[in-house]
């Protein structure tokens, strides 16, 4: 019996090989193409652990090659949900609002945060971790990379509000992840059985003395990280232990996530802007310490190639506003006349303060606009008193990405430099550096990000014909991700490691945090048939294979 045959003897949902579902899930939005050998769509958490079950006995047999990655909306941009084996596409089926609280919910991975966000508006309630993409992502793609956005600087990421989560291990079956303490810790660590097991292991290798101390020195020194293993954020392993938040930015390499519970909060409904339109980039070190002195909920930034893009495709950019073109061209009239008579500035920073009245977030808008904006003459200062001023802003940030993928014609984003973090302090030292670096190619990019914190998203534009593109590719990346590590920054603060950047967690960890994190992956799946290559385990040359560019010449 074949694969496809033996998987339809034992699922209840869909199993799909066809060339179209096939290419599909052989893409995501990364620069990689790996085609897998079959798309099984599960009905429910029983399918899932069916097809583990199959692919754990199949895979006793010494040399077997068969796995499985879990796929969602295609968003990635690290190339984590792609496998050349088996695909479980949780957005057909596994994708219900389980259960509505008053400040959390339960849902299944494969909901698409946009149904989420509006069921959790009916409470007045939202998860905060939204990311740029939050009209097409899913709420399990946002756990397994542990992902953030344009509120991180005050409501941190994903993982602060998983509750628990329910999984299926190595062993076939569905578990139960929180955080335990106290009794019900010591209760567990002497349970028999799998689970017992598993955590008696994770609980050894974090109390460790020895492995304690090399979690402590190597844990991420920023505020935003999403790769590794985040062993510094589960507990001691004697009083407390949290498996649920190692599974967190885990890119289901540990196991599949079947259901979440999620605490939720209530946003401030009130909001206002300043934007701060930079001609200089080495203003930066001053202004960044300035503005987060006021203590603002977001703090995003992007770049003066950013700017033109959305100029040159406002039309698109009307659309996904849900403006006309003619009322969109009539708000950018201040900063298209800018643009004229000063030129395009090099940086937009946006600074957003939320209230509960209209009138507390534009009194403390404008108090950071009167007081940050004297005596610098390469900074220009706007206020947008309210969210519908600030649209226009946020559609430019927010659709950067896509309008780059889907409009330059001739070129492609090649994300691979895309989310390093470094301390905020340290920006007007490290930007001059990191610029020096880019200079040394002709690459044409696109510059955005959470400024607040550090995180900045480099997408250059490559042509996908251009044979040299995976030299530059593999040279660029080494020099870039170097740099950030000698500022004790992270590769990743929120897109995570997938394929792109897991042959470079040695070198921001060190080989003994690698050492811990093989460790990991050996105690949750000895058989290594999550989502291979991810995190741990693969190399540079691994990815390069992968990569949908041409051959070098």
């Amino acid at each position: 019996m074949s694969l496809v045959e033996e998987l339809r003897a034992v699922v209840k949902g869909e199993v799909d090989d066809t060339p179209a579902a096939l290419e599909k899930s052989s893409r995501d939005a990364s620069l990689f193409k790996v085609i897998p050998e079959v798309v099984v769509r599960p009905m429910d958490a029983e399918d899932v652990c069916a097809v583990v079950r199959l692919v754990s006995e199949k895979k006793r047999v010494p040399k077997t090659r068969i796995s499985v990655t879990v796929r969602a909306a295609g968003t990635d941009m690290s190339g984590g949900p792609l496998n050349d084996s088996i695909i479980l596409d949780t957005t057909a089926h596994l994708n219900a609002l389980v259960e509505m609280g008053e400040s959390d919910a339960i849902v299944e991975p494969g909901m698409y945060f946009r149904d989420f966000d509006r069921e959790t508006k009916k409470k007045d309630r939202e998860l905060p971790s939204y990311t740029a993409s939050r009209e097409q992502n899913t709420v399990g793609g946002m756990v397994a990379n542990d992902s953030g956005g344009e509120k991180n600087l005050k409501y941190g990421k994903t993982a602060r509000y998983v509750q628990g989560l329910e999984a299926v291990l190595s062993d076939g079956y569905v578990h139960t992840l929180k955080k335990l303490e106290g009794a019900e810790l010591k209760q567990k660590l002497v349970e028999q059985g799998f689970e017992g097991d598993l955590y008696r292991r994770i609980s050894a290798l974090v109390s460790t003395p020895a492995y304690a101390a090399v979690i402590e020195q190597h844990k991420p020194k920023v505020e935003k990280n999403s790769s590794g293993y985040a062993l510094w954020d589960i507990g001691d392993g004697v009083h407390s232990l949290n498996l649920a938040r190692l599974m967190v930015g885990a890119q289901g390499t540990l196991g599949i996530i079947t259901k979440i519970h999620f605490s939720l909060v209530r946003p401030k409904p009130y909001s206002s802007m300043v934007v701060l339109f930079v001609n200089k980039l080495s203003q930066l070190g001053e202004l960044v310490p300035e503005v987060l002195h006021y203590t603002p909920d977001s703090f995003e930034s992007y770049d003066d190639h950013t700017f033109s893009i959305a100029m040159r495709y406002l039309p698109e950019l009307a659309t996904q506003m849900k403006a006309g073109i003619f009322s969109l061209g009539l708000q950018f009239l201040p900063e298209l006349w800018m643009a004229l008579t000063g030129g395009i500035p090099k940086l937009v920073l946006l600074v957003e303060f939320r209230g509960d009245t209209q009138e507390e977030a534009l009194e403390k808008a404008q108090k950071l606009a009167a007081e940050v904006g004297r005596g610098k003459s390469h900074v220009s200062i706007r206020v947008a008193k309210d969210e519908s001023a600030a649209r226009k802003y946020w559609a430019v940030r927010r659709e950067s990405f896509n309008l780059l993928r889907k409009k330059i014609r001739g070129k492609r984003t090649a994300p691979f430099i895309d989310d390093f973090v470094v301390p905020p302090a340290v920006l007007p030292e490290f930007l001059p550096k990191l610029e020096a670096v880019l200079a040394q190619y002709t690459l044409v990019y696109t510059v955005a990000g959470h400024v607040g914190d550090g995180n900045f998203h480099i997408i250059p534009l490559v042509d996908p014909l251009d044979k040299t593109v995976r030299r530059t590719i593999d040279e660029l990346s080494h020099k870039v991700y170097d740099l950030v590590v000698s500022y004790h920054g992270s590769i990743s603060g929120e897109h995570n490691d997938g394929l792109i950047r897991t042959p470079y967690v040695g070198k921001m960890f060190g080989p003994a945090m690698l050492a811990l994190f093989l460790e990991v992956k050996k105690i949750f799946d000895p058989h290594n048939i999550f989502n291979p290559g991810k995190k741990v385990g693969s190399t540079f040359s691994d990815a390069l294979a992968k990569l949908d560019l041409p051959p070098l010449s």
